[in-house]
């Protein structure tokens, strides 16, 4: 499933585990003398998508990341899965910072205790594979809702959200529920296509664990001025998605500056993950290790 494929799902919905096979790779080290003030992942649905899931995370470390996301790829995954998958990315040095996957969104008044309940559920595969965050989304715009329900609505069910995960803890960090746009481009029906608007319902449930997915190449088909946006609620973003415009492909091949984003995170002090989510227009390995390489060569120390 890609991002694409389940966003569209989701829309439908609010309508009606040193390794053999594995390869010796470099464990994820930083393929640097210079570190990134931040940590760097790999949104997984975007690479290697033809090869076994334990394999994917080889190459992944292959190219010197020491972080994956993941959506929802353990949903149908039996015990052995689950075993294989932490035996791999325990091999790998690699851990599992964030995972998407819920059917329901978080706009949507009908699917609201459905929504809690399968939350609930998430974190149980979420505790297998030590990891501690979870993207959200809103849904679609409902026709019968104003937009000023639909968002008291979002707001209502996050702090719902986050009384069910308050204080809990995976791996040894809060479980965190990260709130994300989806560009009207590509579901011009989702509710939540603006960064100010989701922030501001961040804002207003008002918890340390509900946060914002600031992904830049959405929010600069959708509304743009990036870095003003990075600079007045740095905290409240949680996490960071990164590919250029047009395309989704990597750093560098469309209209985003990415070294200037790169360097005012490093300005603002961000310590959450920066998660490449770009579709490589060359070999995948060499793009992972080169989008890395222009973060270190930016802000390095």
């Amino acid at each position: 499933m890609n991002r694409r494929s389940f966003t569209q799902a989701l829309a439908t919905a609010a309508l009606t585990a040193v390794a053999s096979p594995l390869q010796a790779a470099p464990v994820a080290a930083e393929s640097s003398s210079k570190a990134s003030p931040f940590q760097l992942s790999v949104m997984l649905w975007t690479v290697f998508t033809d090869l076994a899931f334990e394999d994917r995370l080889s190459k992944v470390a292959e190219a010197g990341y020491s972080n994956v996301e993941l959506v929802g790829e353990y949903r149908k995954w039996s015990a052995d899965d689950f075993a294989r998958a932490n035996t791999a990315r325990k091999r790998l040095g690699i851990k599992f910072d964030a995972t998407a996957g819920l059917a329901h969104g978080v706009a949507n008044p009908d699917t609201r205790e459905a929504f809690l309940a399968e939350l609930t559920q998430a974190l149980v595969p979420m505790e297998t594979l030590a990891c501690p965050a979870m993207i959200v989304l809103s849904g679609n715009v409902f026709p019968d809702l104003t937009r000023e329900a639909q968002h008291q609505i979002s707001i209502e069910t996050l702090k719902r959200a986050a009384a069910l995960v308050e204080g809990r803890q995976i791996d040894g960090q809060p479980v965190r529920l990260l709130l994300e746009c989806i560009d009207p481009e590509e579901n011009p029906k989702y509710f939540l296509t603006s960064a100010a608007e989701a922030i501001e319902i961040v804002r207003q449930v008002n918890h340390p664990q509900v946060q914002f997915l600031y992904d830049i190449f959405h929010e600069q088909v959708a509304e743009g001025n990036l870095i003003k946006k990075l600079e007045n609620n740095i905290d409240v973003i949680g996490l960071i998605h990164v590919a250029d415009v047009p395309g989704r492909h990597e750093p560098g091949t469309g209209e985003i500056d990415y070294l200037n984003i790169y360097r005012k995170l490093a300005e603002l002090n961000y310590h959450h993950k920066v998660a490449m989510e770009f579709h490589p227009t060359g070999d995948q390995v060499e793009a992972l290790r080169a989008a890395k390489e222009m973060v270190v060569r930016t802000v390095g120390r």
